[in-house]
């Protein structure tokens, strides 16, 4: 592959005096580029400065041969900074928005510096250098930019609600990028990135940082920002520690109820399930179809009415309360019986004339958002507490990036994102001492997806879920519930964008029963912490979605040739290894579990190592003796309730049932304890048990009906072992035989991942073994049969008494020391309840094969999704409560045609 160049390009890079700037200015000079090192010399924190740091970097990439100027501007004076690429080289080409400060503190000790500083680098800095850029970008038809969030931005993180804001706002403001500057082949995108610098030092151990060195995350943007890169834009990747993976956002289908006045609070959480529903999810780049929503939802019948909430003895603040929204959630909380704080800054007196006619209790606070003291000493004055906050509270500024002056970005954010902090801020301390509190606060669909003409706008509302979703956090021990909608309501606010029909038909009321829902005390958990989109009587839950990702080995040095290589890995959210990360230790997941992927270490590159490969073939002809397995009636109705079954399932429970049985995936019973032949340390190179992980399980099922009394033996095989160049795959396969006739019973194959043992030399695909390596794809449509579990707190204490007595399942200090919080269920348990939900929709099976995909906590509830091709099924389990595949690509080949299910 040709190598990435950048000649003749200029680079502008903030905050390149250290850390990860560096490494790209240094980075980008090699492959050509002239680069503005840009960095004020501060310290990590946003205080002092100095033109040391830049002057290093520009001094080294000189003595390499390279063409580099340092400016020494703050990213406010971004003009500064573009004016210098221009002067200094006539153009420029690329803008890599870095620079960064931290300033952690609680958001009970927050101040309002604490939060403006960090405002003021990393959203308004962001802003500026853009804006200066823009229009060279626009006369030249070409730019390329990247946007720096971070996973404390994407999943909100304890004491950082200011960082988190101002990195999540970066999503939005980007996305609205994006979309403006396509047409002018100006590429943008955002990376969250987790790199070891001056930053990260004070929140990272350093063996950790050690394997977080900046060179992980260049060849990522270097792939972005390359001419060759036309339509990747608008996209949001992670990065860090030899992985990459790419984010976007994931909505559910969502909860579809008659407008009108049986649109209650009660009646939306009566219809919960349906609102977090991700069975039929949809991945927008958009608000969704409201007009369509409505028409459907005024076809529908009255809506069930769910249970009566009372909010008495409850004190309400709405921000911009006067009209629109704010008025709509003010009247309904009023008729709950809440007592209401009507603020805004024009007229809040009609609304709280309104609710007194009405026998409701109001009084009225005008005054603007971001004077949060004076609000909600409004609260404190009139009624002695505060338990809600809805931060409503808006204006528009909108205008073409091109066009967009700084005041009209300024308003924007001081009223949406700052009037959001002041009012929160000067609420918290009342919400502590109570030990409850509700916020609701408002973010939108144009910082979800991005909004031509609403740069200000969408980097301000994203920034507002970033700060709640870090508020969230915090306020969890004390009973404060932060969450977060995107309304679609015609208002004044919006009557400057929509078509008057449009405001007329979307109704604040079809908005208002979710807020009031959401501040109630019914919520079901998790009751914090999440999206909505709500409007025209719809309301679903927004989440992200992570590709799989691609992991690269941490002992050799990336290069974006390598990076491009695996680009189809990279941006793959269809091969079943997609997840649902919710908070910073799901984000860092990936990186993490990647820090072990090693080249292979004992070879060098392309070599075979001889020994290893002469032992896998003798290891594959040793003929076990066999290891024998007695069991009886007992050991199946255990087996059957340790998969889950119900005393009232007589075949499954009482062996004088005429139809007493074991469930075929009882077959991965018998041959579980069985001694292999073979040394797992001679057949795999650097072979540690900790980095072992159960990959696949095929089962097939010889005898029918299974014995329910019986003496096997079991007789394990090597397969093979497939070097995957960082890791390595190894599958045994163990034919279960009926001692007394010899018959077979069960032919078990599984596959374990072992990470670090690559290298070797060996063959890097396996061989094709029909039904035992078959890839099983869902089709693209509903699935045909949908059966859902709940598991026990009790399921693992009980399912190792089947044989697998690992105390990764029952010790918790043992699975604290494997990464879990609390011990997890055996992946063989809910493979059994996955075979179970198959054998009880379409009756028995020959064989079933399933892939794991992630873990199992005992309490959670299952759904196992499937479907029926001819006499095969295909299936999926996901975690009911997460939303996450735990077992994914299965499938299982039918004895009949399906019809006759068992039990």
């Amino acid at each position: 592959m040709a190598e990435l160049r950048f000649d003749g390009q200029t680079v502008v890079i903030t905050g390149a005096g250290g850390g990860l700037g560096k490494a790209y200015a240094l980075f980008f000079a090699s492959r050509g580029a002239n680069v503005v090192v840009n960095d004020l010399g501060g310290s990590f924190k946003g205080e002092g400065q100095s033109s040391k740091a830049a002057d290093v970097v520009v001094d080294e990439i000189r003595a390499a041969g390279g063409k580099a100027v340092a400016n020494y501007d703050s990213v406010e004076n971004g003009e500064n900074i573009i004016e210098t690429a221009i002067k200094e080289f006539g153009r420029v080409d690329v803008l890599l928005n870095n620079a960064g400060i931290l300033r952690d503190v609680s958001f009970k000790n927050m101040s309002d510096a604490d939060w403006d500083l960090i405002i003021k680098v990393h959203v308004k800095g962001a802003y500026k250098c853009a804006r200066a850029a823009w229009p060279h970008f626009r006369k030249q038809k070409y730019g390329r930019v990247i946007n720096t969030a971070s996973a404390a931005g994407l999943f909100g993180s304890f004491g950082q609600c200011n960082y988190s804001a101002a990195k999540l706002s970066q999503v939005g403001f980007t996305e609205t990028l994006a979309k403006e500057g396509y047409k002018y082949n100006i590429i943008c995108n955002v990376i969250a990135p987790i790199a070891a610098s001056r930053m990260t030092q004070t929140v990272m151990p350093p063996d950790i940082l050690e394997n977080l060195k900046p060179g992980w995350v260049v060849p990522l943007v270097a792939v972005l920002v390359h001419s060759s890169n036309k339509h990747e834009t608008g996209s949001i990747f992670e990065v860090g520690g030899g992985h990459i993976a790419k984010l976007r956002w994931e909505r559910a289908k969502g909860a579809l109820l008659k407008t009108g006045p049986s649109l209650t609070p009660g009646a939306v959480l009566k219809k919960w399930n349906n609102v977090n529903d991700f069975l039929e999810p949809s991945y927008p780049s958009g608000v969704a179809d409201f007009m369509s929503l409505l028409e459907e939802a005024q076809k529908l019948g009255d809506n069930e009415p769910g249970e009566q909430l009372d909010f008495t003895g409850k004190v309400a603040l709405i921000t911009g309360a006067g009209g629109g929204l704010g008025r709509s959630y003010a009247l309904l909380f009023a008729r709950y019986g809440a007592s209401v704080v009507v603020n805004d800054l024009i007229n809040p007196d009609d609304v709280v004339q309104e609710i007194q006619k009405l026998g409701g209790n109001a009084v009225g606070n005008k005054a603007s958002a971001e004077n949060g003291d004076a609000v909600v000493k409004a609260a404190i004055d009139a009624y002695g507490r505060v338990d809600i906050i809805v931060n409503n509270a808006g204006i528009l500024r909108d205008k073409a990036f091109a066009n967009m002056e700084d005041k009209m970005w300024d308003q924007v954010i001081a009223v949406h994102l700052r009037g959001t902090f002041k009012i929160t801020k000067a609420a918290w301390p009342y919400m502590l001492k109570q030990k409850y509190g509700r916020i609701v606060n408002t973010t939108s669909t144009s910082g979800i997806y991005g909004n031509f003409g609403q740069a200000n706008y969408a980097a301000a509302k994203l920034g507002i879920l970033g700060f709640s979703r870090a508020l969230a956090r915090e306020g969890a021990k004390y009973n404060i519930n932060v969450n977060t909608i995107a309304p679609n309501a015609g208002t004044n606010m919006t009557r400057s964008i929509m078509p008057e029909e449009m405001v007329q038909a979307f109704k604040p009321e079809q908005v208002a029963p979710m807020v009031v829902a959401l501040c109630s005390d019914k919520v079901p958990k998790p009751p914090t912490g999440l999206l909505f989109e709500v409007g025209s009587g719809w309301h679903a839950r927004t989440r992200w979605q992570r590709s799989g990702g691609h992991g690269f080995p941490v002992d050799v040095k990336l290069t974006p040739e390598a990076v491009l290589k695996a680009w189809s890995d990279i941006i793959n959210f269809d091969d079943g290894r997609a997840d649902h990360p919710e908070d910073s230790q799901d984000g860092l997941k990936s990186i993490m579990n990647n820090m072990q992927n090693k080249s292979g270490g004992i070879q060098a590159a392309g070599e075979a190592n001889t020994e290893i490969l002469e032992n896998i073939k003798k290891a594959k002809g040793i003929q076990s003796e066999g290891s024998k397995f007695r069991y009886d009636e007992r050991d199946v109705i255990l087996y059957n309730l340790g998969i889950g079954a119900k005393r009232t399932e007589l075949p499954l429970v009482y062996e004088n049932s005429d139809s007493f049985q074991a469930l075929p995936t009882f077959g991965v019973i018998p041959y579980f304890g069985a001694e292999v032949p073979w040394n797992i340390d001679d057949i795999l190179p650097n072979f540690n048990p900790m980095m072992l992980l159960h990959g696949e399980q095929y089962l097939e099922i010889r005898k029918f009906p299974i014995p329910t009394t019986a003496t096997l033996v079991s007789y394990p095989k090597l397969v093979e072992v497939v070097d995957k160049g960082k890791s390595a795959i190894m599958v045994s396969g163990t034919t279960t035989k009926d001692a007394n006739t010899g018959e077979d019973v069960f032919y078990n194959e599984s596959s374990a991942f072992i990470r670090g043992s690559g290298g070797f030399g060996g063959p890097s695909k396996g061989t094709n073994r029909g039904a035992a390596t078959a890839v099983h794809q869902p089709p693209k449509r509903k699935p045909d049969a949908i059966v859902e579990e709940a598991t026990t707190e009790e399921q693992a204490a009980l399912y190792r008494l089947n044989g697998d007595r690992n105390p990764l399942h029952i010790d918790p200090e043992f699975s604290k020391a494997g990464g879990f919080k609390t011990p997890i269920l055996h992946g063989l348990c809910f493979f059994g309840i996955s075979g179970k939900h198959v054998y009880q929709t379409f009756g028995p099976f020959k064989n079933i094969k399933v892939r794991f995909a992630g873990t199992v906590l005992p309490g959670q509830k299952l759904r196992t999704e499937i479907w029926k091709e001819g006499n095969r099924v295909i299936f999926q389990m996901i975690v009911v409560e997460t939303g996450k595949l735990c077992i994914a690509g299965a499938g299982a080949e039918l004895m009949g045609d399906g019809e006759g299910a068992k039990l």
